[in-house]
């Protein structure tokens, strides 16, 4: 188990002691002097191999030297970073991080511009997943994990006199929210099914509302069909565990506008009677990785001070195989009145999420909904590993996710969004629509999430933002708790956290709308 900490100022250690991973874009590697850093690294370290080991560096993309054995070692970060990429290089910082750990206590000297020191610290915070059922012949300890930011003036010369201020403590607060957010995060979408099934899931829940000190509400088993929930409740009738709708609400007083976001929390997904293959069935304990995120980013925001109404409303549900499981050709009623035939039973996460907005919308007055889900493979076709796909009804909202992806480094890239063109994929003889697309070849997350979108209705007059992340909520055979860092960035605006409202986009709170837009 790793145990992180964040501080603004570098403690000093031993490498023989505490091993230290210092890890900074080249240019910034060079702009520090060896006093600056000398006591992560004396008596190990002289001076002169510091300056030799700064120098030696040639990352393509990245590249690693070695300063005292594996206890001391330098690391460069890309050099080169697109214009769709995140500034701060956060993908390849957690890769550092997990190749050169030693696994014991340590530092990690991250030596960034300020407005890198979220991305970054997250950054850290993934490389450190929690979940683990391996038998050890000696159980570990804690291991404490210390990261420490050297700040260098920004090279925009413009905002210099911005950037050179240091991280206060209260904006480290931030840091240490997201990082346990992220650690939830990834916890819960990395447990088996068996252990994190939907009453599992609901403990969790449960477990955030008493940190924070809310109730939740929780609709589950026949009353969401007494309800109206066909969607959540066809789902996941045939499994032992009944699905359940599951809400944490935070509502602070003056608040003027109310959010929602939802989550969806497939549990486990077989397919249903439309089953998946062999090879296709391994990973699905990842399909609740929207509401994971979600509880991990509502636990970040209401500690960092949310100044407004916001609802984390988790659609929870097991896709299971059984005597009551849901039938191609099936017609369900969902929240919205609407009926749906089901042609599909593996396209179930646009169900559970179509009723889950619905209740946002109709139930608790949201004006700003968005849903968050593993929701289609064909995402990582459109947008790839590592970029979620972003739909939405405005315009300004999408270019908002973009600048929080790459300021927090869950990237997002925005997919069509053209009702009048893809909906008719749904065209159903029978029923107001189908669940899943006639053709598979036109825009099919788009379409995917357009489905969602039409039982909120498009003539819906909030904002509406969809998340598809099915590829970037994992690596390899981890997760990567992404959505965590993005959702606290973009609604950063309506935090009282000084670091998250120095790197958000600035929205103004009350109207949604860019800063630069209002009317005087």
């Amino acid at each position: 188990m790793v145990k992180l900490t964040f501080n603004n100022f570098l403690t000093k250690g031993d490498p023989q002691e505490t091993p230290v991973l210092i890890i900074g874009r080249l240019t910034n590697l060079l702009r520090i002097k060896y006093q600056d850093i000398k006591c992560k690294l004396e008596p190990r370290v002289t001076e002169d191999v510091f300056k030799t080991a700064i120098y030696s560096l040639h990352p393509s993309p990245t590249d690693t030297c070695s300063l005292y054995l594996n206890l001391a070692t330098v690391a460069a970060l890309p050099t080169k970073c697109s214009r769709h990429n995140t500034p701060s290089r956060s993908h390849a910082i957690t890769r550092l991080v997990q190749n050169c750990s030693v696994g014991v206590n340590e530092s990690v000297v991250i030596v960034c511009e300020k407005s890198d020191v979220f991305a970054s610290g997250c950054a850290v915070a993934r490389a450190f997943p929690l979940y683990s059922k391996k038998t050890l012949a000696v159980s570990n300890e804690n291991i404490t994990v210390s990261v420490e930011f050297v700040i260098v003036p920004s090279t925009n010369e413009v905002e210099e006199h911005v950037q050179m201020g240091e991280v206060t403590d209260e904006e480290l607060k931030a840091l240490e929210h997201a990082a346990y957010g992220i650690a939830l995060t990834a916890r819960i979408v990395d447990t088996p099914c068996n252990e994190m099934n939907v009453d599992y899931f609901i403990q969790e829940v449960d477990a955030i509302g008493n940190l924070l000190h809310i109730q939740p509400v929780i609709i589950r088993g026949e009353e969401l069909a007494e309800r109206g929930f066909g969607g959540i409740y066809g789902v996941g009738n045939a499994a032992l565990v009944p699905p359940a709708l599951v809400v944490l609400s935070y509502t602070p007083p003056c608040a003027t506008t109310t959010i929602a976001w939802v989550g969806k929390g497939i549990v486990y997904d077989t397919g249903g009677l439309s089953i998946k293959g062999k090879t296709a069935m391994p990973g699905m304990k990842r399909d609740c990785g929207g509401a994971a995120a979600i509880l991990g980013a509502f636990y970040t925001a209401v500690k960092s001070n949310f100044t407004e109404n916001l609802h984390a409303i988790f659609c929870l549900a097991e896709n299971s195989v059984g005597p009551s499981a849901t039938r191609p050709d099936d017609i369900h009623t969902l929240y919205s009145g609407r009926t749906v035939e089901i042609n599909n039973t593996d396209a179930e996460g646009r169900l559970v999420l179509a009723d889950g907005v619905v209740y946002a919308h109709r139930d608790l007055k949201a004006n700003i909904i968005l849903d968050m889900a593993t929701l289609t493979s064909a995402q990582g076709v459109a947008t790839g590993k590592y970029h979620g796909a972003i739909l939405s009804n405005n315009e300004d909202w999408e270019q908002f996710c973009m600048q929080a992806g790459q300021v927090s480094g869950d990237l997002l890239f925005p997919i069509p969004y053209c009702p009048e063109l893809h909906f008719s994929e749904f065209a159903s003889a029978v029923a107001d629509m189908k669940n899943s697309v006639a053709d598979r070849s036109n825009a099919q997350s788009s379409c995917a999430g357009l489905f969602i979108g039409a039982h909120l209705g498009f003539d819906y007059p909030g904002v509406w933002v969809h998340v598809d992340m099915a590829l970037p909520v994992y690596s390899g055979e981890r997760a990567t708790g992404y959505g965590v860092a993005l959702l606290t960035t973009l609604f950063g605006s309506y935090c009282k956290q000084p670091l998250l409202n120095f790197i958000a986009p600035e929205v103004d709170v009350k109207e949604g709308v860019p800063k630069k837009s209002r009317k005087n």
